[in-house]
């Protein structure tokens, strides 16, 4: 849902504003196609905040959402030849784009903390021939649980049920009794803290 203060041209306007808006945008983008940038610019004006909305929606993080609104209007960009009318509106397919991008970043961030999550568990029961291989790893697993231990209660509960526990988003929610979105939101916030903490980029 658009943001009460935003300006919002389908919400304000009558009823056919939503098909107006879409065959301003449908023009824009065919100008954008031949490398028009200031119908481009003009675009990004008309659509940037909903962009932005989606994203922030999906990864609560402002700079996320930040990077990924960039991201997808990169792709307009590049790809905005691609458009097909006859398969949706402008709307529709910039909101799809939107989607998926802010899907990708989540999983990218969630894939990067599971994988480091695993190989500090792993690293603690390898053995090693190297005394310095041994004392590297055992600070690399350290540096995972001192990071863990920044994470708020139910943030750490929930992601040590979800990565070392191998629960799904689903079971962690009925183990503790919450919502689904909930869990997904403290996992979510507890990857992008255990990122920094971790300094992984």
């Amino acid at each position: 849902m658009e943001t009460p203060n935003a300006p919002n041209p389908e919400a304000a306007a009558p009823p056919n504003a939503a098909a107006e808006l879409n065959r301003r945008l449908g023009a824009l983008l065919g100008r954008v196609a031949a490398g028009d940038q200031a119908a481009f610019a003009e675009f990004y004006q008309l659509t940037s905040r909903r962009v932005y909305g989606m994203a922030r929606r999906v990864l609560i993080d402002a700079e996320l959402s930040e990077d990924t609104t960039q991201e997808v209007f990169l792709q307009v960009w590049q790809n905005a030849s691609k458009f097909n009318a006859d398969a949706g509106s402008p709307l529709a397919w910039l909101m799809t784009i939107s989607h998926r991008r802010a899907v990708d970043k989540v999983r990218s961030s969630q894939s990067a903390s599971d994988r480091e999550a695993r190989y500090g568990a792993t690293s603690q029961e390898i053995d090693h021939d190297s005394v310095s291989d041994e004392v590297g790893s055992r600070l690399e697993a350290e540096a995972v649980v001192r990071c863990l231990d920044t994470l708020t209660d139910t943030q750490q509960e929930s992601v040590r049920l979800a990565y070392y526990g191998g629960l799904t988003y689903r079971e962690v929610a009925e183990k503790l009794n919450a919502a689904v979105p909930t869990i997904k939101s403290r996992i979510r916030d507890g990857l992008i803290r255990l990122k920094t903490c971790l300094g992984v980029s």
